[in-house]
């Protein structure tokens, strides 16, 4: 309890996030890659043993963390820190690892990796909180609602139709990650600038073979594309972009987190709230929304990170400097862990979603007089009357029943006063039968139901491997 625990692992981030950023996971790698440069090194004809080889998999896993901070505290070089502590495991293959490679061989062509798991992660828990958005959109696409601009009353919509505007956002997310991830490529093997010249060495000015050995160990690690240049490192712009892309899902949780926090302020739509769970220490009746509010809190935090990965791209001198290490280190674990406890709080809150129907009809009563007005004014031109003159007889009855409302606290009287006023001609039963709340929701329902069968239903489709998730949250 004396040392500094990191919020994103003790308490909101997923087991398989954590370990993907885990050490355990990254020298892991770093030694799989190691073997795989080795086994392709002794296939082009270097003089490698078999025995090396088997020595250096019998221990891949052994890894003595003890001596390699031992060993990295005395040659301030992490990746020849691990390559002396995996040469003790393994001595027969002391002399082979890291044969013809730069420290950025492991180190960048790892971080590509746990990039691109780290991706894939998140996109299982962005598909299911489609899923959950288009269920809930589904269920209530009938349910009328007040829309708000500028968070004042306009036109109806339906509470489903208004799930789709936050669906909308995580389909641009989505086709942006599907992009991300089609068109990501592998740094390989490149040497120390990125000319490889020390393959050029090892294998007697053979390029064939330096080219073999990229495209060969790229594919052995899931990639189909490797970078054709690079400097020392791949282009740092990656990280930038990935950071962006994280950043955007960040964007839609939060607006989404806004509106669920404004909406459980008016009692309509209100997240999970438990039997044993306590809103505030000192008001016993406070339901505070706290998963929005976690979800707002870590989208800023995410958002703030873009900047960081961008001033890291563009500093960046000629083939390569060090001062992108440090912040790489911070900035795309904590954004990768960060958008996964988003994602999971957001797929626990659509578990357990309430929306009550009553109190958004009260809501609704109190404002449509005010939207019935035009169709007021429509119907006793087509009966006779001067625009103009019903006009001032609508706006005055309107002035007075929101003076009502306002000052005296009482129910809008707008429609009662219409129908005691005898200098209008409209027929009184028919506005009764058109101020059902359904009339003014325009194509809300059937653009709800074509937006989740046009746009969702085939990513869902595509991704139906991805379906079912636990959500359950740690605090």
């Amino acid at each position: 309890m004396n040392s500094y625990k990191n919020p994103l692992e003790e308490r909101y981030s997923s087991e398989e996030m954590l370990f993907n950023f885990s050490h355990n996971n990254k020298f892991r790698t770093w030694r799989q890659l190691w073997i795989a440069l080795a086994e392709i090194e002794k296939d082009l004809g270097l003089e490698i043993t078999e025995e090396q080889i088997a020595e250096l998999k019998a221990n891949a896993e052994n890894i003595d963390y003890d001596k390699a901070a031992e060993y990295e505290k005395k040659f301030r070089h992490d990746v020849m820190a691990h390559v002396h502590t995996y040469g003790d495991v393994a001595p027969s293959a002391k002399g082979i690892i890291h044969l013809g490679a730069t420290s950025a061989f492991v180190g960048d062509n790892t971080d590509l990796i746990q990039i691109r798991d780290g991706l894939l992660i998140l996109k299982k828990k962005l598909v299911n909180v489609m899923k959950n958005l288009a269920d809930f959109s589904i269920q209530y696409k009938d349910l009328p609602t007040l829309g708000f601009t500028h968070f004042q009353p306009a036109q109806l919509t339906t509470v489903g139709k208004r799930a789709t505007l936050w669906l909308q956002s995580l389909v641009l997310d989505i086709e942006e990650l599907d992009f991300f991830l089609e068109t990501l490529r592998f740094r390989g093997v490149k040497g120390t600038t990125g000319t490889a010249a020390s393959f050029l060495e090892l294998f007697n000015g053979d390029y064939s073979k330096v080219k073999h050995l990229d495209k060969e160990l790229s594919k052995r690690f899931g990639f189909e594309k490797v970078f054709g240049v690079s400097g020392q490192t791949y282009d740092r712009k990656i990280d930038a972009k990935v950071v962006a892309l994280l950043g955007n899902i960040a964007q839609s949780a939060h607006k989404f987190s806004n509106d669920l926090r404004l909406l459980q302020n008016l009692k309509e739509v209100e997240e999970p709230f438990e039997k044993n769970q306590i809103g505030s220490s000192a008001m016993a009746y406070k339901r505070n929304p706290m998963r929005s509010e976690r979800i707002g809190a870590l989208a800023k935090f995410v958002m703030s990170l873009t900047t960081s990965s961008a001033m890291v791209a563009s500093t960046q001198w000629f083939e390569r400097t060090l001062d992108d290490s440090a912040n790489k280190r911070l900035t795309i674990p904590q954004a990768f862990l960060a958008v996964d406890a988003i994602l999971l709080i957001w797929n626990n809150i659509m578990n357990g979603i309430v929306v009550y129907p009553n109190r958004i009809n009260k809501h609704i009563e109190e404002e449509l007089p005010f939207m019935a007005t035009e169709y007021i004014i429509m119907e006793e031109v087509k009966a006779g009357g001067d625009r103009q003159e019903i006009h001032e007889v609508i706006r005055v009855h309107s002035m007075e029943a929101s003076k009502k409302v306002k000052e005296e606290g009482k129910d809008n009287d707008l429609i009662e006063r219409i129908l005691n006023d005898h200098s209008l001609k409209l027929d009184k039963s028919k506005l009764k039968e058109v101020l059902d709340p359904k009339n003014f929701i325009g194509f809300a329902p059937i653009q709800t139901e074509e937006f989740i069968a046009n746009e969702i239903q085939p990513i869902l489709d595509a991704n139906k491997e991805l379906i079912g998730l636990e959500s359950d949250l740690k605090v």
